[in-house]
């Protein structure tokens, strides 16, 4: 298993229903912080956060349940680490800034991607838009 896999499910372990339910209620500030990413080189970084962000708030609104707790822990972990301040490599670094982010949102999808692509389908989204690039 890869660091950044690792890293990712050591995390998502710590997430707490409690956890899950502070991060529903910040949902609607962090998909305006997320919009106003700009990460040209990666580019489906803002969509793919928003992607887990609905992910998390139609689980919480039982507007999908057919969604695993993991899944959800590993979803809110990835909002919450692009949330961060301190990231592993600072976002204001030119070139790579969200390289970081992009890599723990990217390991979520693939990870998940049976139970996510499942969740695109039930609501109408094309799962290859939402994981095109990085």
């Amino acid at each position: 298993m890869s660091e950044i896999v690792e890293f990712v499910h050591h995390n998502a372990a710590r997430v707490s229903p409690k956890i899950l339910q502070g991060i529903h209620a910040r949902l609607p500030q962090l998909k305006l912080e997320f919009a106003e990413i700009h990460a040209p080189k990666y580019p489906h970084l803002v969509d793919q956060l928003e992607f887990l962000a609905d992910v998390v708030e139609d689980y919480a609104e039982n507007a999908d349940g057919d969604i695993p707790y993991f899944t959800l822990a590993e979803a809110c972990f990835a909002l919450a680490y692009a949330h961060k301040q301190l990231h592993l490599i600072p976002d204001n670094v030119p070139e790579v800034g969200y390289a970081d982010e992009s890599s723990v949102v990217r390991t979520v999808l693939i990870e998940n991607e049976k139970v996510l692509s499942e969740y695109a389908k039930r609501h109408g989204l094309d799962w290859g838009e939402i994981t095109t690039k990085a």
